[in-house]
């Protein structure tokens, strides 16, 4: 681990607390190998984003809130930051929608509110046998944007880092 890298357990440990859960998403296009050693929590981000999902997360660094709404890449938050912390050059991040069993189609309640709300249309709904619909993922339409996260009325759906990718592999 870099010295500069964040010990989410250590820092979980001293606070009392469990380190469980994922890791806390940061803005697009923000590069995990030296976010924290740059990112100087200004929160010039913060308040350039336009969608108002970012705020400030452990020990003050931004984090994206999809429960607040979507991204929209307009890269407003790249702009502000007065620190070369974000790379426009690369895709924004490596997140991917997936979609929990406690999704309210899985049990039998007509609910398509995460595929109504994706702007990409990579939700779809495939009947099952027995009636249940189960939500599939186009992995190569996601854009990670987050919409389908805050239209999800069970809280099912979330965004995870698709694995093998280099973007943020390091989270």
């Amino acid at each position: 681990m870099a010295a500069d890298a964040i010990d989410r357990g250590r820092r979980s440990f001293l606070r009392g607390r469990p380190a469980t859960g994922p890791a806390p998403i940061h803005p697009p296009w923000s590069r995990p190998d030296y976010f924290a050693a740059l990112c100087t929590r200004c929160g010039a981000c913060a308040d350039a984003c336009p969608e108002a999902i970012l705020r400030p997360g452990d020990g003050g660094y931004p984090e994206v809130d999809f429960t607040r709404g979507e991204c929209s890449f307009c890269g407003a938050c790249a702009d502000a930051c007065p620190e070369p912390i974000f790379d426009q050059t690369a895709a924004p991040w490596s997140l991917r929608a997936t979609v929990a069993d406690d999704c309210l189609a899985v049990r039998r309640v007509v609910c398509r509110s995460c595929q109504d709300a994706c702007p990409e249309g990579a939700i779809r709904f495939i009947p099952a046998a027995g009636g249940a619909a189960h939500a599939r993922i186009d992995d190569a339409a996601c854009t990670g944007c987050g919409a389908c996260v805050a239209a999800c009325p069970a809280g099912a759906v979330t965004l995870d880092h698709q694995t093998g990718s280099p973007v943020h592999a390091a989270r």
